[in-house]
């Protein structure tokens, strides 16, 4: 009989470099274990440079948790943050979990509409707000959102639909108004309430606490607020230092959102868990970041391939000494930089939002076989038939199910057994198998296998595929339904800059690698603002398989 498809991670107890798993203990050990090390790094909006030790992160982050505490927070309190990527969200999410009280990261690319849910969703209790970002003029915002706020004190009802806000904190002191409370009055608030009480309040944290709330990316119709624990965060941060491999030399540059999941556990891991520098960029700009790479010596950019891209096409790119750049995977864009020599590779790992990141994963050294690497501890991976439900075979492909210590207890508002299975597990709709050796394959969304002519294609192999040709800068392979076939498959391409192709060229590519049934039907071209994408730069395939069905009957 063969084997099932099911993989149970080491025991959680036994796995090594593991410290507190709670959020104010991470922050007290790492305070602790390197005091005088400088752990962020930011230009503020005048231009000046600052900069914080551990000792100080943990300090401004104990003054948020008192400036909370003054104010009536308390355990469970939701604490909304709508702040770039700048100090003030670390200290106050630090500061939230050491007041006991629940971080929601709403997300500064939100529009009117969109932050309205997400403040009704989570209930929202205290806002801590940045004036504006990018084109989002959140103070203006919030005004239309509340318009009682100029005329209501601190602490009192505000609107009729957020029946449970009742403090708005401004962190930029030039774009306060009547009614938002200034972030330096605010702090102050909090020299009432003695440091031991805070620290008491802290010391109180439990790992199975909620600490978190996320919001999921967009792909549905409405974004799930997606519950987590302090475990879940502690957890990932000091495994994505191991997994990075990088020691208190680190300096790691960041300027995506915190808001997301992924961006939280790869930049307080891969840095602050080993002591290293954090260097923040409230958000992403191309030509500023080059240069914040050369001047800070960066030697860890966290960036996703299509901001690679652009940092390639910038002006000052190729004349920038980037030899600081040493945590840089040797087959991704920033590699090709005349400076950067490296054979470093990035941890590999299979996951999502309501797993914090990944249930499988490891060091990319130590992965050859393409795969998204062994089940982490405490977890339990599973394959079943998506239809049935029934364990598969081992080394057959079907829907991933997993659950384990990082697991969302839930989303807000929605039932769990709508969210999770009897057993406790979520089906997460992503095809993938479990290889002999231990290891998960990730093969792409259920939804989105391609079924053409009686074969099941990935469209993931495909992309990998064409995004080796050098004209090519991204690519989403997409089945668009077929009279005979079912479906074709349709290669939707995004050229760099500058270059050009037809789309025979890139069929012809296509057949040197991939069987004749795997090789795009039809090729589109598509400019960057023509695609599809959520807030997290995820492709919203749906969306672009209707798109691309549209343009094909398109005389």
């Amino acid at each position: 009989m063969a084997a099932l498809s099911e993989i149970r991670g080491p025991a959680l107890e036994d796995e090594p470099g593991i410290g507190s798993l709670t959020l104010p203990g991470f922050l007290s050990e790492i305070a602790e274990k390197y005091p005088n090390n400088e752990a962020l790094r930011w230009t503020d909006l005048a231009g000046i440079e600052r900069s914080w030790t551990y000792t100080q992160l943990h300090e401004e982050s104990l003054r948020v948790a008192r400036a909370l505490l003054a104010t009536g927070v308390s355990r469970g309190t939701r604490v909304g943050l709508l702040v770039s990527n700048r100090p003030e969200w670390l200290f106050g999410m630090f500061g939230a979990a050491m007041a006991g009280a629940v971080t929601v990261a709403l997300n500064t690319f939100s529009t009117r509409q969109e932050l309205a849910y997400q403040l009704q969703q989570s209930d929202v209790e205290l806002l801590i707000m940045e004036a504006a970002v990018a084109s989002n003029d959140f103070v203006s915002i919030i005004f239309e959102l509340c318009p009682a706020l100029p005329s209501t004190p601190p602490g009192e009802l505000l609107q009729d639909d957020l029946p449970f806000l009742r403090r708005v904190v401004c962190v930029d002191k030039a774009q306060c108004r009547p009614g938002l409370q200034d972030w330096d009055d605010f702090l102050a608030a909090g020299e009432t309430i003695p440091v031991s009480i805070a620290r008491s309040a802290a010391a109180c944290s439990s790992p199975i606490d909620l600490g978190l709330v996320f919001f999921s990316s967009g792909s549905t119709a409405q974004p799930k607020a997606i519950q987590q624990t302090h475990r879940s965060a502690a957890l990932q941060c000091w495994r994505f230092g191991q997994w990075y491999e990088t020691d208190s030399s680190v300096r790691t540059w960041s300027a995506n959102g915190f808001f997301w999941s992924g961006n939280f556990a790869m930049a307080f891991g891969s840095t602050l868990s080993v002591g290293g520098c954090l260097i923040l960029q409230r958000y992403f700009d191309p030509d500023e970041a080059v240069k914040i790479f050369e001047r800070e010596k960066i030697s860890l950019a966290i960036a996703w391939p299509h901001q690679e891209a652009r940092l390639k096409e910038c002006p000052g790119w190729a004349g920038a000494d980037l030899s600081a750049l040493v945590y840089v995977d040797a087959e991704l864009i920033l590699a090709t930089h005349p400076t950067i020599n490296t054979t470093w590779r990035q941890p590999v790992g299979y996951g999502m939002t309501e797993t914090f990141t990944f249930v499988t994963g490891c060091a990319g050294r130590l992965v050859s076989d393409g795969s998204h690497g062994p089940v982490l501890p405490g977890n339990i991976v599973r394959i079943v038939d998506p239809d049935t439900g029934v364990t598969l075979p081992m080394g057959e492909t079907g829907e991933i199910i997993a659950k384990g210590p990082t697991l969302t207890p839930g989303y807000l508002k929605v039932p769990p057994e709508q969210l999770l299975d009897r057993e406790g597990f979520i089906h997460t709709a992503d095809a993938g198998y479990l290889t002999p050796d231990g290891n998960l394959s990730w093969k792409g969304r259920l939804g989105d296998i391609i079924k053409t002519g009686g074969a099941n294609v990935s469209p993931t192999e495909i992309d990998a595929t064409l995004m080796a040709h050098p004209a090519i800068q991204s690519v989403f392979s997409v089945g668009v339904p077929h009279e005979t076939l079912g479906e074709i498959v349709v290669s939707c391409v995004l050229l760099r800059e500058g270059q050009q192709l037809d789309e025979e060229s890139v069929r012809k590519f296509a057949r040197e690698s991939l069987a004749s049934y795997k090789v795009p039907r039809r090729v589109l071209f598509f400019t960057e603002e023509e695609l599809p994408m959520t807030g997290s730069n995820k492709i919203r395939r749906p969306e672009l398989r209707a798109l691309a069905a549209t343009r094909l009957e398109t005389p």
